[in-house]
């Protein structure tokens, strides 16, 4: 690109800070943590991050106040939904090892200041997520107890009438994410085979539901009747799949913990696709067992699943279900336990968050400050929040995150390969080979014009540098598509949009193909998103799409927080960032070969630039 003026150069220079990628090194399986995990410990953290209180909870909710018995249509929208971002996460774990999840690719591929908001966002996910899941877990025994905890809580404890705060302190929610919080500091091998407990519990627990609930369908309960397969309509389907899609967000522990995990290139892929499809498989078939056992109109929110085993008379049954509910619950917060932390010492690693979070036992391994400092914050939010209050607020960090790591697929896909340490070549003949390969790769590499493509866009875009086409693109995709999606979720009323906008809106986001005119980076070793740029393309327009539908006193709150972390990274992390430090240290000395005009080839010496900048080599003997 051409330089700019010199008046905008300070600013040029802010925005570089403010974007600059995170800088890899040369092995990505080196460690602080333990490397101890299988594909079946994964598999099960997925399944268990998945498969709990929105089993439990969410679809008696779900079919009787919007959808009624298509949830199972809304299940599987909403599975189709996380399945393409599972895609992003699935190929971004096995290609960057590293934990921090969402955090840790966007900073790789998008830029330092995205990276921190998207970062901060998913510590705000998990800790609410966690705190919901406690609220919610204790809300689920004290209903088998005939409210018994609430009532005591009220009459001799405490209550009080405080806006978005509960109506007592729910000191039994607090105590289960402190009690957990103990055993998570242990060490990741403590947490899984508690997680392995936990889970096969609740699954074999769904496989009873599955053929006992079978037993006792009666399919009169989906009559006209009762009101219908789909009493709400296309509308009530829709709005279902909004609400559950944020019943499969939990399988992004399996990313958090690919830098604990034995051979990650292999496992997080497999236990991605393995977890998302037993937890559709349960969500879609417990749907339909549910719906069919009572009519839906009469299901109880609170504690569907059990309540109608009780009313078709199998107390016991109603017993086995809350206990595996109860285990359904303890492994998502389990999950939320260990992803929180673990997002938080990547920050701290990098220096964007206070470095005493980066702090890892040597015994267990794992960021005990981390753990026991938001643990502690996660049990206080249960301790005080309404259940409702936090699920309302948990959706729109889970959603942003999807959509940057969406976005970083298509810019990590055609961006050329970062060379790493040097070789030392042996002969000249590799030297001469090299040189041709450079040559071929500058022509046509990662992020450049196909061929094809040359004589008609290449005078165009020829002061480019690789992928920076491809990254404005992108831009486009995701302006476009909040474009897009506006006009569906406000419609005309009240956007007082002419007819032309439509079709012009249309072109814009049609145009975004132009992405597939350029080279990928084709990785054989791990696995990869199918059809890039498609598939996230989708991603991003499905997230968009339902953050759209958020409530806007939720969209306040995402403000306010936004606003937090903003002071949180100018006041500290811009400071100490390690990338920003990176670049006062002095520079090192590598030898390269580089052909002149003549085509000769002359070994140069010359420092390592960062990204962007270039000095002109010094040959030696001048």
């Amino acid at each position: 690109m051409a330089a700019c003026p010199t008046g905008c150069a300070p600013a040029a220079r802010f925005c570089q800070k403010l974007n600059r990628l995170k800088t890899l090194d040369e092995d990505m399986m080196a460690t602080s943590l333990k490397r101890c995990l299988s594909t079946l410990d994964l598999t099960l953290m997925g399944v268990g991050g998945m498969v709990g209180s929105g089993l439990y909870v969410l679809t008696g909710t779900v079919a009787k106040e919007i959808v009624g018995p298509a949830i199972i249509i809304s299940f599987i929208f909403a599975g189709f939904a996380s399945l393409l971002a599972a895609f992003c996460y699935a190929e971004f774990g096995a290609r960057i090892p590293k934990t921090g999840s969402a955090y840790m690719f966007t900073y790789v591929s998008v830029g330092e200041i995205w990276a921190f908001l998207i970062g901060w966002n998913v510590i705000l996910e998990n800790m609410i997520g966690g705190a919901a899941t406690a609220r919610a877990w204790s809300g689920y025994l004290d209903s088998i107890f005939n409210h018994a905890i609430q009532n005591y809580t009220e009459t001799h404890i405490m209550q009080w009438n405080v806006p978005f705060l509960a109506h007592y302190p729910d000191i039994l929610a607090a105590g289960i994410l402190l009690f957990a919080m103990f055993f998570i500091s242990f060490g990741v091998q403590v947490s899984s085979y508690l997680n392995h407990i936990f889970s096969t519990i609740s699954m074999v627990v769904i496989a009873f539901i599955l053929i006992f609930g079978f037993v006792l369908a009666e399919p009169a309960n989906w009559s006209p009747k009762e009101g219908g397969f789909a009493p709400f309509g296309l509308s009530g389907i829709l709005a279902g799949s909004a609400t559950c899609f944020y019943a499969f967000v939990g399988f992004d522990v399996i990313a958090s913990s690919s830098e604990e995990a034995k051979n990650p290139q292999k496992a997080i892929p497999i236990a991605t696709a393995i977890s998302l499809g037993l937890a559709a498989a349960a969500y879609i078939l417990v749907s339909t067992v549910l719906t069919l056992m009572v009519p839906w109109h009469s299901l109880d929110p609170n504690s569907a699943l059990a309540d109608a085993f009780f009313r078709r008379g199998y107390s016991w049954a109603g017993i086995i279900v809350a206990v595996g509910s109860i285990c359904g619950m303890n492994t998502v917060l389990l999950c939320n336990l260990f992803s929180l932390p673990r997002t938080v010492y990547a920050m701290a690693e990098d220096g964007l968050f206070f470095h005493i979070f980066a702090r890892v036992n040597p015994v267990t391994k794992v960021p005990v400050i981390a753990i026991l400092v938001f643990g502690t914050l996660m049990a206080i939010m249960a301790l005080i929040f309404d259940l409702e209050a936090l699920v309302q607020f948990l959706s729109i960090g889970t959603l942003l995150a999807y959509t940057f790591v969406a976005a970083s697929i298509i810019v990590l896909r055609f961006q050329p390969e970062k060379a790493g340490k040097l070789k030392q070549y042996e002969s000249f003949s590799d030297k001469l080979q090299l040189v041709e390969r450079q040559r071929t790769s500058e022509r046509h590499g990662a992020g450049q014009l196909k061929a094809f493509w040359e004589p008609y866009l290449g005078r165009m875009l020829r002061d480019f540098e690789p992928g920076e086409v491809v990254a404005f693109c992108v831009l486009i995709l995701i302006v476009s598509s909040v474009s897009f999606c506006a006009v569906l979720v406000f419609g005309n009323g009240q956007l007082y949009l002419p007819l032309w906008s439509y079709a012009l809106l249309l072109v814009i986001f049609g145009l975004q193909i132009f992405v597939g005119r350029f080279p990928q980076v084709i990785n054989i070793f791990t696995a990869q998103v199918p059809l890039v740029p498609l598939t996230p393309a989708a991603s991003i327009l499905i997230n968009v799409f339902l953050m759209m539908k958020l409530s806007f006193l939720t969209w306040i709150r995402f403000t306010v927080w936004i606003a937090i972390g903003l002071c949180v990274y100018f006041g500290y992390g811009i400071w100490h960032s390690k990338e920003g430090l990176r670049e006062l240290q002095p520079k090192d000395m590598a030898a390269r070969y580089v052909v002149l005009p003549s085509g000769s080839l002359v070994e140069t010496v010359q420092s390592v630039q960062p990204e962007g900048q270039y000095k002109p080599p010094v040959h030696p003997g001048n």
